[in-house]
């Protein structure tokens, strides 16, 4: 059985790490909105490579290259949010293992959450580019 300090420091480490989690979830929401994304833009990637041979052939391969860059934006996006998961969780588990091994972790801790927001901050910002490229070619109300 547990001592009461030990159980009190498990606690105390649960509550520290109460942040990290719901910022996993975060993370794992803007993940299903990226491959979601990803998912569309291969879907119109193949209608659009079915037209090829047409009388708007160069159209069509300058939507395929829009496209590619698209595919290639959320692609890193999703990259380097998974990669701030994985540092965020390992966050977590450097907070348990101080606790049980009573080491001071604060610098561990503390850089891998700076590497955690660095990425997800550039993941966002690449998933920001993508989406003004996507935005970029809407035309409504086209003639004919």
């Amino acid at each position: 059985m547990l001592e009461t300090s030990s159980i009190t420091t498990v606690a105390h480490v649960i509550e520290l790490a109460v942040a990290p989690v719901f910022l996993l979830s975060g993370i794992g929401a803007m993940l299903a909105v990226m491959t979601n994304r990803l998912s569309r833009i291969v879907d119109r990637a193949r209608r659009v490579e079915a037209r090829l041979g047409g009388d708007d052939e160069p159209a069509i391969r300058a939507e395929l290259r829009v496209l590619v860059r698209r595919a290639r934006l959320i692609s890193l996006s999703i990259g380097l949010c998974t990669s701030t998961a994985l540092l965020i969780s390992g966050v977590i588990v450097s907070l348990f293992l101080s606790a049980f091994l009573r080491f001071d972790a604060a610098l561990l801790v503390s850089l891998l959450f700076i590497a955690a927001m660095l990425a997800f901050i550039v993941a966002l910002l690449c998933f920001l580019r993508e989406v003004l490229l996507a935005t970029a070619g809407l035309r409504f109300g086209r003639p004919g």
